[in-house]
């Protein structure tokens, strides 16, 4: 690595020459020629694993769309540096009929766009380097504590809140029968040591929080998210922003179907979510996922769920840029892991288990819609498979036909929700992160 300097001296540059030591190095060359990269997949194969798109007519009249965002803004420059992040997250809701009834216009007044963005905003600022709260004696404490509080605080105008919500996730409070494995949750990781901890629903306080069996002190239910195994105090919590971004997202989702179960039931089944990411829980947070899938197989038996979890980048989002040309317009690939494994997925497969089955709770699909646009959608299952059939993904065409509805020109294969819901929440690097910058200097002391 080359030296950096921040006075008169210049910065050191790499050598335009060392190269051909690594070229003419032969483990660097058994190296190379051992990686297996995915093949492409070929033209004449596409047509014979795709199934035609089949349009339906459903009870769905609501989409909700929900998203977030978040920047990293210094609030002390130089050595030691210091920096927070702001996070914005919103869930966007409008009536299919809305939008049905723009289409047939060739201009939308401000009046029309304002009724496709009434949404409900939460913003939440973390310190994650070099700053701490006043009230806390350590960085991860002061991270656990905020996001703790900040879930207590958010009730997105209901009369609980989204720590409420988290409680009723974890212990499976929507079952009419309990069972002990339902109120106790395994922590995998105890915040102050000694490895894994039981969470006993019994044994939670009023506020969601647990004494440690150990020291005595606090552990709060969302440290169930393990982003406390994330941060160190010299290095920072940089690595926790995505992790929350994901949490909180998902608790959104959570609270609405939670609200709209208690208040109207029959109201689930008119409702079709949408998600800017995956349906799965990564890293840290993984284990949820299991609960994810709990919940959805206990939503299907029992009600309803419409969820579509539209991915923007990454890997399967590149190779359904490869295939487009081969797809047919109006069809429908179901990924299964030998699919996955061969062309997409560097790994190699196992064959006891489903491919990312211990962070997924749905599977994925590449759709093509009769417009020509190409979105890879994940949806929510019972049960992960091996080799998912469509019959196996509940209310797959249902979905996929709300999809290609709400289609927008935008953006390349982008759906208006989600388009109109990351314009309202995301966080530019300017001149909105220049903004919150001057902001966040000017308020700390």
């Amino acid at each position: 690595m080359s030296y950096s300097t921040k006075g008169p001296k210049p910065f050191e540059r790499a050598s335009k020459s060392s190269h051909h030591h690594v070229i003419n190095d032969p483990e660097v060359l058994r190296a190379l020629t051992s990686l297996h990269v995915p093949p492409r997949q070929e033209a004449g194969q596409i047509g014979s694993l795709t199934i035609p798109f089949v349009p339906t007519q459903s009870e769905i009249e609501h989409v909700v769309a929900i998203d977030g965002g978040y920047t990293h803004v210094p609030i002390r420059d130089g050595y030691p540096s210091a920096a927070i992040h702001f996070f914005q997250f919103g869930a966007l809701h409008f009536k299919t009929e809305d939008l049905f009834r723009l289409e047939r216009f060739d201009h939308v007044s401000p009046e029309d766009m304002q009724r496709l963005k009434n949404m409900s905003r939460l913003k939440l600022a973390l310190a994650t380097s070099g700053a701490r709260r006043s009230d806390c004696t350590s960085l991860e404490e002061s991270v656990r504590r905020t996001l703790y509080e900040f879930l207590c605080m958010q009730q997105l105008e209901e009369d609980s809140s989204l720590m409420d919500t988290l409680a009723w996730f974890v212990f499976r409070r929507y079952q009419s029968s309990r069972s002990s494995r339902h109120t106790n949750w395994e922590l995998g990781n105890n915040p102050y040591g000694g490895g894994k901890v039981m969470l006993n629903e019994g044994n939670m306080t009023k506020e969601f929080t647990f004494a440690c069996p150990i020291t005595s002190k606090t552990i709060f239910l969302t440290d169930v998210f393990r982003l406390h195994e994330l941060i160190e105090e010299d290095v920072g919590a940089a690595g926790v922003a995505g992790y929350v971004a994901g949490i909180v997202e998902h608790l959104i989702l959570l609270h609405i179907i939670r609200n709209l179960l208690r208040k109207d039931r029959a109201a689930l089944k008119q409702v079709l979510f949408i998600m800017d990411r995956p349906t799965g829980w990564f890293g840290v947070t993984a284990t949820v996922h299991t609960l994810m899938l709990e919940l959805s197989e206990w939503l299907f038996d029992n009600h309803a769920f419409y969820l579509a979890g539209l991915e923007k980048s990454g890997a399967f989002v590149e190779h359904a840029t490869l295939i487009r040309e081969h797809m047919t317009a109006g069809s429908v690939l179901v990924l299964n892991d030998s699919y996955i494994y061969k062309f997409i997925s560097p790994g190699e497969e196992d064959a006891r288990r489903p491919y990312a089955s211990s962070s997924y709770y749905g599977h994925k699909v590449i759709f093509k819609s009769r417009l020509g646009q190409m979105y890879v959608v994940s949806l929510p299952v019972k049960e992960l498979l091996k080799t998912p059939q469509p019959s196996d993904i509940p209310n797959l065409m249902d979905v996929l036909t709300h999809i290609e509805q709400l289609h927008c020109d935008m953006y390349e294969n982008a759906l208006l929700p989600v388009a109109l819901a990351n314009k309202l929440v995301s966080l530019s690097a300017h001149p909105s992160s220049q903004i919150l910058k001057a902001f966040a200097k000017s308020s700390v002391a």
